[in-house]
C-alpha cells in the first residue's frame, strides 16, 4: 500500500537508489566534518561515529524502498526492458 502510494506520487526506484548512494556519501562527509569540528578527544570521536552511523542507517532503508518500488514497477508494467530502452534513447536525444 505504501509502495503503491509512493509510485502514484511519482517516486520511482531510481529515486530511492539515488537517495541511498547520496546518504552513503553524506555519511562520510558528516563523519569527517564532525570529527574535524570537535576538539580531539575520545568523546568527540564517539560523537562523530554516532553521526556517521545515524546517517549511514538511511542507505539500507532507501535501498529496500528501491527494491520494493522496482518490484512494483515490474508488476505494474511501468518498468520493462522496452521502457528502459525508450528512456535511454530519450536521454541520448535530449
Amino acid at each position: 500500500m505504501i509502495i503503491k502510494r509512493m509510485h502514484e506520487m511519482g517516486i520511482r526506484s531510481e529515486h530511492a537508489y539515488l537517495a541511498a548512494f547520496t546518504s552513503i556519501g553524506l555519511t562520510v562527509i558528516t563523519w569527517a566534518t564532525s570529527l574535524k569540528a570537535e576538539p580531539s578527544s575520545q568523546a568527540d570521536l564517539a560523537r562523530a561515529d554516532r553521526w556517521g552511523i545515524f546517517i549511514g542507517e538511511w542507505a539500507p532503508t532507501f535501498f529496500g524502498l528501491g527494491l520494493a518500488l522496482s518490484h512494483y514497477e515490474q508488476q505494474d508494467g511501468t518498468l520493462t526492458a522496452a521502457n528502459v530502452h525508450e528512456l535511454r534513447e530519450k536521454q541520448k536525444a535530449g
